[in-house]
Parts: structure tokens; C-alpha cells; sequence
């Protein structure tokens, strides 16, 4: 039967305005895009504030990464409005009583961060670039040195310690901006499948094993590209990372169903037919079994084996595609399964996606993939390679470095 976008068939009882979703599939790709920021964040934390040096050739990759799809968050929310103009209300005249009202503020103030911390991080590289380019691009440089031109020993040691103090607070701000998004959808009393206590945690910690992912896949294909050798120290140290935090969030995701089945809350049986039955493949095989088991077992395999090599360059990139595909399967699951779910707890409704359109599939895509575009061009202009920067290091250790005395 032909049916009109966003027009879903239904089985059961259902009330008259559940048959179109208010919500598509551009609203599971914001906290998708969330997530990744909040996730690749973290590994630069990882380095900056907890000392992790085997992070080191990632950590500035992973800043940058977390500000280009920050760049992008709100890009799935405005497509999705009528009236895009109208988002500022919520920041300008907002409602503190809504979960929503805060996104504008989160996220305000976590780019003010990023672009403040990025500076700090690569002013060494703008004062060089700035003294050494005469071209157009030299311009941008100086101007990006706000007149600051001093790498000496005791400021580099001030801009370490600005580096650790935003690191700092960029780790509440950026599981924030991303466990606000769990908290919206947990507060919900009106959707069986979203009022969970548990759902903010669930967020986070998913969060975080897919930005790390993503980490993984970004710094392995621009090693290829680039032809230098992985740093396998540094891939393990990622590796461990996915290991740790997606056993946290199997517990959890487990914990929550269980939950929702022992209590016998209102629903439940439209529940347990609706996860055994049309939810039975995204949601145990696709999301658990093939996203989340495949690679903590494969993962796990490779650590009691001590792998090293090229197969563990290859096992830990296929666990973190992996990885990447079952969040965005639970993002999925959560935002659109749990309209699919009538608010009767009688029936069933389908969800229909557009190919075309502005909030069909291939916008949904062209908005998961534009952040790696924009990431690439950034990358050009600061490159975020530890191998980029030995070079200068070496040549301000020996400026600073104390000459012989004559003969």
C-alpha cells in the first residue's frame, strides 16, 4: 500500500496523532552527532588532563574532530523546524522549566571552549606559521596570533596550564551537552520505551565508545593516506579504551531492559511484542549482536592474544566501524522505536523514511559525513599529526638551548 512520507500504517489501538511521527530520522542523527563530540573530547582529555602519553599522536585530532561536528550539531535540529529562524527564541526568551531550552546554552558555551582550547594548542604552530608564510595565508596566521608572538619556555608552560584548566572544564561540559540529551528523552513519562532513569548514563557511556571509535577509524585511514606507520601504542591505548567503556554500556543497555520487564509497568506487553517481534532484528541482532558482542568479543580476543601488527591494526578498525554502526543503531532504536510504540500500549505503528527530501536519508548522511569534509580542510590549515610537530620542537630546543662558551 502506497503511503505518504511520515504517514505510518498502524496495527491496534492507537490515538489519531500518533500516525505522523513528529520525529525522523535527522532527530537520531543529532545525539548521534552529539555523542561523537562528546566521545573524541574525552580521548583528548584523556591526554591533556589525565597525562595519557600513548594518546599523545591522537589528542589534537581528537580536538579538532569534537569541534567540527559540534559545528554540525544543530544542523539536524534547524532542518527539522518549520521555522528555523525562530530557534534563537529558546536561547533569547527561554523556558527553564524545558530540557530543550538549555541546547543553546550547552552548546554556546562548548564551542566558545573548543575554539579557545584549539588556540591554545596550536599557538605554537600559528606563531611559526605566522613569522614563516608572506602569502595570504601568513595573514590569517598573524591575525590568529591576536599579537601574541612569545613561545618561550615560561609561556609555554602558562599555555599548558590554560590547556589543562579547559580540559578541565570541558569534560562536565561535554557529557552535558551529550547526557542532556538522554536526560530529555528519560523525563519523558508519556513513552513506555523512553522513561528510564538509567536512559542519561545509557547516552553517556555510549558516547563515548563511539567517539573513541571514531577516533580510531579517522587516525588509521589518515596514517594510510599520509603513508606514515600506526603508532601502535597509541591504537592499543584507543583499543582499550572502546574495551572498557563498552562493557559499561552492554550492562547497562541490559540493565535498562530488565528493568523495564520486571517492573510490569503499564505497556510492558505491547513492549516484550513489540522488541520479540519487528524490533527483534535492529535491536537484538543489529544493535547487539552484530554492533556491540562482534567487537567486544573481538576486542577482547586480541588482548589475551597480545596482538600487534597489521592485525591489530585491522581488528581494532573493523570493532570500531562496528562500534560507530551499533550506536547509531541504539540512537535509532530509541528516538524512532520508541514513537513506533502507541501511547495506548495497544499498538503498533511503522516508520516510513524519505530518500529525498529535507529530512529524508541522504540529507541524513550528507549531515554525518560533512563534519569529516570540514575536519579535513581544518587539517590542512592545523595539522593535528604529532610527527608535524617533532620537527619544530626540535628547532625551539635548540634556539632555547644554552651555546658553548668560545675556546
Amino acid at each position: 500500500m502506497e503511503t505518504l512520507p511520515h504517514i505510518a500504517p498502524y496495527t491496534g489501538w492507537v490515538y489519531p496523532n500518533e500516525t505522523v511521527f513528529e520525529w525522523s530520522v535527522l532527530i537520531a542523527v543529532y545525539p548521534y552527532l552529539t555523542g561523537l563530540v562528546a566521545g573524541a573530547f574525552t580521548v583528548s582529555s584523556l591526554y591533556q588532563v589525565f597525562g595519557f602519553e600513548r594518546l599523545k599522536p591522537v589528542a589534537h585530532l581528537a580536538l579538532l574532530t569534537s569541534l567540527c561536528f559540534m559545528v554540525f550539531v544543530p544542523t539536524p535540529l534547524l532542518l527539522h523546524l518549520g521555522h528555523p529562524e525562530r530557534a534563537f527564541n529558546a536561547t533569547l526568551t527561554p523556558h527553564w522549566t524545558s530540557a530543550m531550552a538549555m541546547f543553546g546554552y550547552f552548546a554556546s558555551f562548548y564551542v566558545l571552549l573548543l575554539l579557545v582550547e584549539g588556540w591554545f594548542a596550536y599557538r605554537p604552530f600559528i606563531v611559526e606559521q605566522a613569522q614563516k608564510r608572506t602569502d595570504l595565508l601568513g595573514r590569517f596566521y598573524r591575525l590568529l596570533t591576536l599579537g601574541s608572538y612569545d613561545v618561550s619556555a615560561y609561556a609555554m608552560s602558562y599555555d599548558r596550564k590554560w590547556l589543562f584548566a579547559l580540559a578541565v572544564i570541558g569534560i562536565p561540559g561535554a557529557h552535558g551537552l551529550h547526557g542532556y540529551v538522554g536526560f530529555m528523552y528519560g523525563s519523558l513519562k508519556s513513552r513506555e520505551w523512553w522513561s528510564s532513569d538509567l536512559m542519561p548514563v545509557i547516552f553517556l557511556f555510549s558516547a563515548i565508545i563511539s567517539g573513541v571509535a571514531l577516533l580510531v577509524v579517522l587516525y588509521v585511514a589518515s596514517c594510510k593516506l599520509r603513508k606514515v606507520p600506526v603508532d601502535l601504542a597509541c591504537l592499543k591505548g584507543l583499543a582499550y579504551t572502546i574495551w572498557g567503556f563498552i562493557m559499561i554500556a552492554i550492562a547497562l543497555e541490559a540493565l535498562e531492559f530488565a528493568n523495564i520487564v520486571y517492573k510490569g509497568r503499564e505497556g510492558v506487553d505491547m513492549i516484550m511484542q513489540y522488541v520479540t517481534g519487528r524490533l527483534l532484528i535492529p535491536y537484538f541482532i543489529l544493535q547487539f549482536a552484530v554492533g556491540a558482542i562482534t567487537p567486544f568479543l573481538l576486542l577482547s580476543y586480541m588482548i589475551w592474544r597480545g596482538t600487534t601488527g597489521r592485525a591489530l591494526i585491522v581488528g581494532v578498525t573493523v570493532s570500531a566501524c562496528l562500534v560507530l554502526f551499533s550506536v547509531f543503531m541504539m540512537r535509532w532504536n530509541v528516538v524512532i522505536g520508541g514513537q513506533e510504540i502507541s501511547k495506548t500500549g495497544k499498538g503498533l505503528l511503522f516508520y516510513q523514511p524519505t530518500i529525498w527530501g529535507r529530512e529524508g536519508i541522504v540529507m541524513a548522511v550528507v549531515l554525518t559525513l560533512a563534519p569529516i569534509g570540514l575536519l579535513w580542510v581544518l587539517a590542512q590549515l592545523f595539522p593535528p599529526w604529532h610527527d608535524h610537530e617533532e620537527p619544530a620542537a626540535a628547532e625551539q630546543s635548540a634556539a632555547t638551548a644554552p651555546r658553548p662558551l668560545p675556546a
